[in-house]
């Protein structure tokens, strides 16, 4: 049931205070070339192929606005085969435990 143990990173910790989910449509006929082009892009954690209204959903991470500015408008926006994009700044995060996890007021 254990798929691996590791250490979970504070990325505020190290300065990565902007986190931001990136919905994106494309061309599907592109798929495999502009995933492989998301993850050359430093800050861009995980990619996720979805249902709905995007093709894909990508969480980024960043130090600055600015810099994620620069990550969503001259390296996403220029990737071929990308037709549209949508990104989400997290404003403040909350997390529940799954339930085969203890709360930490569990005694």
């Amino acid at each position: 049931m254990i798929e691996r143990f590791t250490i979970v990173v504070n990325d505020a910790e190290l300065g990565y205070n902007v986190k931001a989910l990136t919905g994106i449509n494309m061309d599907t006929k592109k798929r495999d070339h502009i995933i492989e082009e998301l993850f050359k892009i430093d800050g861009v954690r995980e990619v996720a192929e979805v249902t709905g209204r995007f093709d894909i959903l990508v969480t980024m991470y960043s130090k600055s606005l600015d810099q994620m500015h620069k990550m969503v408008s001259e390296r996403i926006g220029r990737i071929e085969g990308i037709q549209s994009s949508e990104s989400f700044i997290e404003m403040k995060s909350r997390m529940k435990a799954m339930p085969y996890m203890p709360s930490k007021d569990s005694d």
